[in-house]
């Protein structure tokens, strides 16, 4: 059997980041591509009831975010859903995948964040700019959106600080293009523009039911959701975490919903659902430009563009940092934690996620990519709601969060409801992306268990 390498004695983190900082880190994490990029798509689904599915995923959210809260206040380190998994089930090869998985839906939601940057806000501002008519085959603008994945790994190869005081000001540019789109939609109910009727209309494009309809649509629409999770990665850098993460993580989650409810709102009352569904990933760019015609668009072409460069490069860097995690502990080949001797990045991690990036947006879209991040990450909130009724047998001594037992039972269940493919509605594309993507981790780990044996999993360390 061959064991991981021990750890050598590092200093802990320095504990910097506040309640205020926290809860900044958590809204900022949450708004970015799924509500940048997804309104026409969740309202081809549903029609003018565009609210609806927004809602229904923060409930499913918020419950997980109950087991979240209790198990970071219990195990206060920097590793997550792994670490979850790990303590509860003690199975390394679940653990590896919880793992996987978590790192395949940072590429799949920063690839949608490729295609929303070239097909969308690139778009419009290279039309408002220098002309450019619309009328481009589509390869060129997935062309493009290869051409940014490439050059947010060259951003990733030389090493990049992250600090949350830069991501409130990121935070606060993505604010401001959703409050903009609010400021229009409390306008037009003043003047008394749009149609309050359409709120209510549910349709069944699908011809499969009403309740598959909107089950899909929260499906999708629990993309713009997540992100809060990322959070519990910040533990070992919070001020006293077991206090300042059940409030910051929880009036974050409501704050981006209450913000999701109003933009949505705004778009159903201007704008007919099939017209929001045909211009797809431009359907904020469509309100703004029919509810206040005499805004600069390019103003709000930019704001988004800086909205999906944000998220994609955190993901991005999340993946690879996820990846080289797992082959520092030697659960996959031990290669992908090569350093480059200069710039100290894990170059060949950044390589290998890269290229996963690459293809999943030669050969997706946004619908299909931030529907595979849904599916990925359900997976594993199921997961994590199971691990912490587990884990309640595990005692510790300090004082903790204890959410109510019916958050994690009903949490798991709705995870599963919106996993299942008769009952969700979702497409199987979606099952088919993630299929690949966890086989290719299947495979690292078949390739490393021949060469090494049986390898022991630190689960706290993978997120280093």
């Amino acid at each position: 059997m061959a064991e991981a390498t021990p750890q050598t004695e590092q200093p802990e983190l320095k504990r910097a980041i506040g309640p205020k900082l926290l809860l900044f880190f958590v809204v900022g994490d949450i708004l970015g591509t799924g509500i940048y990029a997804l309104v026409g798509s969740v309202a081809k689904n549903i029609g003018g009831a565009l609210w609806l599915p927004f809602v229904l995923a923060f409930v499913v959210a918020f419950l997980t975010a109950f087991s979240y809260i209790e198990l970071v206040g219990k195990y206060p380190r920097a590793a997550g859903a792994a670490l979850y998994t790990n303590r509860a089930f003690k199975i390394h090869f679940l653990t590896f995948m919880v793992a996987f998985a978590v790192m395949c839906s940072g590429l799949t939601s920063a690839s949608s964040a490729a295609l929303t940057f070239g097909n969308t806000y690139l778009r419009q501002l290279l039309v408002e700019f220098f002309a450019i008519t619309a009328s481009k085959e589509a390869f060129v603008w997935t062309l493009l959106a290869i051409v940014f994945v490439l050059l947010l790994a060259l951003v990733n190869f030389r090493g990049v600080s992250e600090s949350v005081k830069a991501n409130v000001v990121l935070t606060c540019i993505e604010l401001s293009g959703l409050l903009i789109v609010i400021a229009i939609g409390v306008y037009a109910i003043v003047v008394g523009d749009g149609d309050p009727s359409r709120l209510t209309q549910v349709e069944d494009p699908s011809g499969k039911g009403i309740v598959i309809a909107i089950s899909s649509a929260t499906a999708l629409a629990f993309f713009a959701m997540v992100g809060f999770e990322d959070s519990v990665n910040m533990a070992e850098e919070c001020h006293n975490p077991t206090k300042i993460f059940p409030r910051a993580i929880l009036m974050g989650m409501g704050i981006a919903a209450l913000i999701y409810v109003l933009v949505t709102t705004t778009a159903s009352l201007l704008i007919p659902a099939n017209e929001l569904a045909k211009a797809e990933t431009n359907a904020l760019l469509k309100v703004v430009s029919v509810g206040a015609p005499g805004f600069p668009l390019w103003v709000f072409a930019l704001i988004g563009l800086l909205a999906v460069i944000n998220s994609a490069l955190i993901n991005m860097l999340m993946a690879s940092r996820l990846l080289y995690g797992m082959a520092n502990e030697r659960i996959i080949p031990k290669f992908f934690n090569t350093v480059h001797p200069f710039r100290r990045t894990p170059w060949i991690s950044i390589v290998f996620t890269t290229g996963l990036a690459v293809i999943l947006v030669s050969t997706g879209t946004v619908a299909k990519l931030g529907g595979t991040t849904s599916l990925l990450l359900l997976i594993v909130f199921m997961i994590v709601n199971v691990a912490l009724l587990v884990l309640r047998k595990e005692k510790v001594e300090h004082k903790h969060f204890r959410a109510p037992t019916w958050a994690p039972v009903l949490g798991a269940i709705c995870c599963a409801y919106l996993v299942l493919p008769w009952t969700s509605g979702r497409p199987w594309s979606d099952y088919t992306t993630a299929g690949w993507l966890l086989l290719a981790g299947l495979v690292l780990w078949g390739i490393n268990r021949v060469a090494n044996g049986k390898v022991e999993i630190h689960a706290e360390n993978l997120s280093k």
